[in-house]
């Protein structure tokens, strides 16, 4: 993949993109929230489209010529409700966060209460983070997961809406491994005459593809990336009844944001009509399966798992119960210097710093864009057992790293 027009106009941009290109050819992406989209998706992304405004929505804009943008952004639309099922999709959001802002710029007003998961156990800075602006806006209060088990405590967390009486309830999570229960925290929502935000940012691509249960039709509202599993153009969307549609619509444009980004838009619907095809249930059943052996290959190792395994595209690992004396940073440096890419991450009891934390998240999207099975994870298992257990050994560090680069090899991306 090359630059040359850029080169001509901006040499050191395009020395960075090329450097990026190789950066992904010659490593193994392993953060949970990256993927591998295909170069029709980039293709969209890069279009005539990034000249356009196009404020408000499809057959109603605020500029004039928009009927083309209208086409892409309805198709996404409908595409969208196609694999959600969802009775109206805004596609508009610039990031799965932005799409968390417009449910509470809807739905909520300055002071109201947030229930969500604590950070540390898997929950998001968009869920009510004292540094974030959900925290800054809006009195928020956060549940946990069992720190025995590793699950969601859903009797806790009924209880503690019982006795704080929040007026919304975030579930979906970013580094929760196991399948989440839509209706039992609906019906805690529905017992404290609270609304339910579904944020499925991580795993939308499994629930399109009915890999992981949807929480659409069961919560009020629900917010995604567009990447990620879904591997689409770059972004946020909202799904949620007709009831809400305009209220939705309304906190998007004008309440939060102005034009959006059509080229996004376009990726986004390239990456949906990518989905619809049957060879994409094949890709998210595979990421889960993947994701499993990748597990169970570090378990065999002695590396302890958050929950003990994973019923979707990521495992975390809690350093603690194999490695007490190394952290999630060191084991992030160390592996990304051999080309294995994943970060550094907190886990239910943390004690550290969440720059440098106990654990280490790992997921297997990209792995499985790449074309990775259940023996190819298992092997990288095996390899990040070698590099956490002989951190600073320099000839380990050297055997695997050419390892790594025959995976890489055997599996190109980006011809």
């Amino acid at each position: 993949m090359e630059y040359d027009r850029v080169r001509d106009v901006d040499p050191e941009v395009a020395d960075a993109l090329e450097a990026e290109v190789e950066r992904q050819r010659d490593t193994l992406e392993m953060i949970a929230s990256e993927n591998h989209v295909s170069e029709a998706v980039m293709e969209a992304q890069g279009s005539v489209l990034t000249n356009k405004y196009a404020e408000g929505y499809p057959g109603s804009r605020y500029y004039g010529g928009c009927e083309h943008v209208d086409t892409v952004e309805e198709l996404a639309i409908e595409r969208a409700k196609e694999l959600w099922g969802a009775e109206h999709v805004n596609v508009q959001p610039h990031s799965g966060t932005q799409a968390n802002m417009a449910v509470y710029f809807a739905m909520l007003d300055p002071g109201d209460k947030i229930l969500s998961l604590d950070l540390t156990h898997g929950g998001h800075l968009s869920h009510g983070h004292h540094a974030n602006f959900t925290g800054q806006l809006y009195e928020v209060e956060q549940y946990e997961v069992d720190p025995d088990t590793g699950y969601l405590d859903y009797e806790a967390l009924r209880d503690h809406a019982e006795e704080f009486e929040p007026d919304i309830i975030v579930s979906g999570y970013s580094a929760y491994p196991r399948e989440v229960e839509w209706e039992t925290i609906q019906e805690a929502a529905d017992a404290v005459d609270a609304y339910h935000l579904a944020d499925m940012a991580h795993i939308t691509g499994l629930v399109a593809a009915g890999e992981h249960p949807s929480p659409v039709g069961v919560a009020d509202f629900v917010t995604g990336s567009t990447h990620k599993t879904i591997r689409a153009g770059r972004g946020g969307m909202v799904l949620c009844d007709e009831e809400y549609a305009d209220d939705i619509d309304s906190a998007v444009i004008p309440g939060m944001q102005g034009g959006p980004l059509m080229h996004n838009i376009a990726g986004k619907a390239v990456g949906f009509r990518e989905a619809l095809e049957p060879e994409f249930e094949e890709y998210a059943s595979q990421t889960v399966a993947n994701a499993k052996a990748l597990g169970e290959s570090l378990q065999d190792h002695g590396f302890g798992l958050v929950s003990e395994g994973t019923d979707t595209h990521l495992v975390l690992v809690d350093l603690r119960e194999s490695h007490e004396d190394v952290t999630g940073k060191d084991a992030e440096e160390a592996l990304e210097d051999v080309g294995i890419v994943l970060n550094a991450n907190t886990v239910p009891g943390e004690t550290r710093s969440p720059f440098v934390t106990s654990g280490i998240r790992a997921g297997t999207p990209a792995l499985t864009t790449r074309g990775f099975d259940e023996e190819d994870c298992r092997y990288v298992g095996d390899l990040i057992a070698r590099v956490v257990n002989n951190i600073g050994d320099e000839d380990v560090m050297g055997e695997v790293a050419e390892e790594v680069q025959e995976l890489c090899e055997a599996n190109s991306i980006y011809e």
